[in-house]
């Protein structure tokens, strides 16, 4: 970039009415091209070396320079000392064409002249040749407007025009031109400008007009402008009539109507510190103000997205939307927050932009999107206790639980433990309010010693004691089924009988299972001092077990009464449900199962 730009032409000069900043201060020159140094260079040598092409196609986002380039590949071919990639912007040709008016140089709307149509009466005007020039130049601006008709009739003129004729395309949707017309072009991708260079260009700007202003409120412009010459300049025209005297940051805040730096690091703390209270405190202050909300959230995206850079390991000179005042800050906050937990709140803020351009209730959206980054959980630990879950272990701080391991799991994600009759049950029941299909309650057992390797002696009389206590000495999940079980007996030296009602013929597969087995009888050994065999009973369609001598009458009487179909039925229900592809995920990655189907006419209170 040149170290001076050319100053506004003298037509423009002439022009009585008031020409706003970002046509007078537009590039004349290939060097003067802001952030498009690459363009300008192939541009120039094509000229330098005879090797213009007949057809170019510019592609960018708005506002950075397509069109600025195009005028001056047209002042580079028809000035009168040219073809030169140095026009000299003083003879009637520059100065017709930097104003666009002149004859030769046709700058069409591909917008408002779409159609066949007008692409037709292109076609019979390209063989006319120029008047004064040396060449004919099409430029159409959005190119990708015109008709898929409107394309196929430019075709065979765009690759085989009259030699004094060029066309020059500028487009911000490259992928809906059609590839016939993209391989008959030249194409030039025009980058995103820098904010370092925007901030150089308003200076330039600024100085030029005679006005002071604070490099802190241009650098802001040329942040929001995100990457367009054309809006930081529509931006500072704005600002002039904004302002009187020297431009500081604060009077760009007030016009913006966003939040100043301390007050959107302030609201990052607290997001940070997981005070709600404190950041809707925040949010009402910056509104009483008069920040608008969706800006605010705005400015918060930005500002974590600069968290996130940091959470990633990424230096402060990636930041994008963090002065070097508040780089230390935002990089604080991404060590802090943790990555995962810094993605989860950009997702509720887009989220929350998302919803606030289709509802009145802007605010109120904006405080709900603070209220829920504050109550977010520490997600960076959340792979490694799933980990541990999977592996059968108790994560690190979890005390354990003999709820089984969905309701572990969803302890983790600070959420109660799962309700009774809403599709899978917990693998073990609450012990708050007992089913009435749970294991009947059973008179205190013979306590057991928990030193390792303490000799006791296995009777009938302590099974079900050493039974828990060899529960203890297992996995979460595997003490879960095992506590499922309605009734222990010695069934001799040494072996050991685990009995299970038929509703819990999933637990009693669960621990049948060899390589839970032998961890049982490992942990027996542990609590007897002996080895110990374990066999497990019960569970199965129509068999019963000596345990239910001691269910009592009642139980009795209730079970002749439902039947061997009832228990049929529930036993299908069971196994359609373990059917189910997510039952029997959650049974791969937990171990759990249901225990219990209730069928239409079932009541469970």
């Amino acid at each position: 970039m040149a170290d001076e730009f050319t100053k506004p032409t003298a037509h423009n000069v002439a022009t009585p009415e008031y020409v706003v900043i970002a046509r007078r201060y537009r590039p004349q020159r290939f060097d003067e091209l802001v952030g498009q140094q690459h363009v300008g260079q192939a541009l120039s040598n094509a000229i330098e070396t005879g090797r213009v092409g007949h057809a170019y196609l510019f592609t960018g986002a708005r506002g950075v320079g397509k069109t600025s380039a195009a005028r001056i590949l047209a002042k580079s071919l028809n000035c009168v000392e040219g073809p030169t990639p140095r026009p000299c912007n003083e003879c009637e040709m520059c100065r017709s064409i930097a104003g666009g008016e002149d004859v030769d140089v046709l700058e069409i709307d591909g917008a408002s002249n779409r159609g066949i149509e007008e692409i037709r009466a292109l076609r019979q005007n390209v063989n006319i040749r120029p008047s004064r020039a040396q060449f004919k130049i099409y430029i159409i601006d959005e190119v990708h407007m015109l008709t898929r008709e409107a394309f196929n009739a430019l075709l065979k003129t765009l690759e085989e025009p009259p030699e004094h004729v060029k066309f020059i395309f500028c487009t911000t949707e490259p992928t809906k031109i059609p590839i016939t017309i993209l391989s008959r072009c030249q194409r030039f991708d025009f980058a995103g400008i820098s904010r370092e260079a925007i901030t150089d260009r308003l200076r330039q700007i600024v100085g030029a007009e005679g006005v002071e202003a604070e490099p802190e409120a241009l650098d802001l412009l040329a942040r929001r402008a995100a990457g367009s010459m054309r809006d930081s300049q529509s931006l500072l025209e704005q600002l002039l009539a904004f302002a009187s005297g020297r431009l500081t940051i604060a009077t760009v805040h007030s016009m913006l109507g966003t939040a100043g730096e301390d007050q959107m690091v302030r609201l990052l703390g607290h997001l940070v510190g997981r005070d709600a209270a404190a950041a809707l405190g925040e949010l009402d202050g910056a509104i009483g103000a008069g920040v608008d909300a969706g800006l605010l959230l705005e400015q918060l995206l930005g500002l974590l997205r600069d968290v996130m850079a940091s959470a990633a390991g990424c230096p402060p000179a990636t930041f994008l939307y963090a002065s070097i005042t508040t780089a230390p800050t935002v990089a604080e906050a991404g060590s802090r927050m943790g990555l995962l937990s810094v993605l989860a709140a950009m997702q509720i803020v887009e989220q929350a932009l998302s919803r606030m351009r289709q509802s009145t209730q802007g605010r109120i959206l904006a405080e709900l999107a603070l209220v829920r980054i504050c109550h977010l959980q520490e997600l960076d630990d959340l792979p490694e206790m799933i980990a541990q879950l999977r592996a059968g272990q108790v994560p690190a701080g979890q005390v354990p639980s003999r709820q089984g391991p969905i309701a572990a799991a969803g302890d983790l994600r600070g959420k109660k433990n799962v309700e009774r009759g809403h599709g899978l049950s917990p693998a073990a029941p609450a012990r708050a309010a007992p089913s009435p299909t749970a294991p009947a309650p059973t008179a205190p057992a013979p306590a057991v010693s928990e030193a390792p390797g303490a000799a006791v002696s296995l009777s009938d009389a302590n099974a079900a004691a050493v039974w828990r206590e060899a529960l203890k000495r297992v996995s979460v999940m595997a003490g879960a089924q095992g506590e499922l079980f309605h009734h222990a007996a010695a069934e001799g030296p040494g072996r050991l009988v685990v009995s299970f009602r038929p509703e819990y013929a999933l637990a009693k597969s669960f621990c049948e299972r060899p390589e839970h087995t032998g961890k049982f009888e490992q942990a027996l050994h542990e609590v007897t001092g002996q080895a110990v065999r374990v066999r497990f009973t019960g569970g199965g369609q129509g068999e019963a077990s000596g345990a239910s001598e001691a269910s009592g009458a009642s139980e009795a009487s209730g079970a002749s009464k439902a039947g061997p179909a009832t228990r049929t039925s529930s036993q299908q229900r069971l196994k359609q449900v373990m059917e189910n592809p997510v039952v029997r995920r959650v049974h791969e990655l937990f171990g759990a199962a249901p225990i219990r189907v209730d069928g239409p006419g079932d009541v469970n209170t």
